[in-house]
């Protein structure tokens, strides 16, 4: 069975070609993670999760929901992580909460995709999109080849660097990066109600007829991503930039 959790498509591109390449079903998260449902879960076939890369790792949604849930059936579990530019040493973590589950940890492999960031980083270009996403498709094949055939994926050599990224960098990136305290919406708004939809921990309110951010948010980019009038900012950094959303 297939997992996913996704802001602004990226990992559902790939966890929907995975169904198609295994032939498995594939489960949307955000229902489960909006609505606090934790009720267990079977499958006769490996468990597959598909997310996105936060500062290196799971994001931490994604990760307390998984431990919250339990995974009945198949005891194999394999991670995919959509990412920019690495996955760092995601893998110690995941192992970590494969084994607390009981699950036989068959690892975790990155597939990089479209850079999604806006809170910090420009987004890809349009024109650069679809290159982007199409080596991805030949990457999905491959992994999808491990999983039929029952392989771990291949381990990678982690660096110093990868270490320092998904620990003490991740520790730190929450606290300080991690937070609602600069999204806005502008004149552009039209109350169409679509962040407050979207936002997987129900954090968005519309306020006299404009979105008001509750202080609970996991910058998955949904809302800024998805608004129809790009009316959402992020403080100064998304002004004037292009918003990406995976293309279909």
């Amino acid at each position: 069975m297939i997992l996913y959790f996704s802001g602004t498509g990226n990992s559902e591109l790939i966890a929907s070609r995975l169904a198609k390449e295994v032939d498995d079903e594939i489960i949307n998260l955000f229902d489960k993670i909006q609505c606090l449902n934790y009720s267990i879960i079977d499958s006769k076939k490996p468990w597959i999760i598909v997310t996105p890369t936060y500062a290196w790792r799971i994001p931490r949604i994604v990760n307390n929901w998984l431990k919250k849930t339990q995974l009945n059936g198949h005891q194999d579990i394999y991670f995919v992580m959509s990412c920019a530019g690495s996955k760092g040493n995601a893998d110690k973590y995941l192992q970590k909460l494969a084994e607390s589950k009981g699950l036989n940890y068959k690892g975790c492999k990155e597939v990089i995709m479209p850079e999604n960031y806006i809170a910090l980083f420009d987004t890809t270009p349009s024109k650069k999109v679809m290159p982007i996403i199409d080596k991805a498709q030949d990457e999905i094949v491959k992994i999808a080849k491990y999983i039929k055939q029952n392989q771990n994926f291949p381990q990678v050599q982690i660096t110093m660097k990868d270490k320092l990224n998904s620990g003490i960098v991740n520790d730190v990136f929450y606290p300080l990066f991690v937070h609602d305290k600069k999204f806005y919406a502008t004149d552009a708004c039209i109350t169409c109600g679509k962040c407050v939809q979207v936002c997987p921990l129900k954090n968005i309110k519309l306020v006299d007829g404009k979105p008001l951010w509750q202080g609970n948010c996991t910058h998955c980019m949904a809302c800024i991503a998805r608004c129809p009038k790009a009316a959402i900012e992020y403080g100064q950094k998304s002004i004037g930039k292009e918003r990406y959303l995976c293309p279909k």
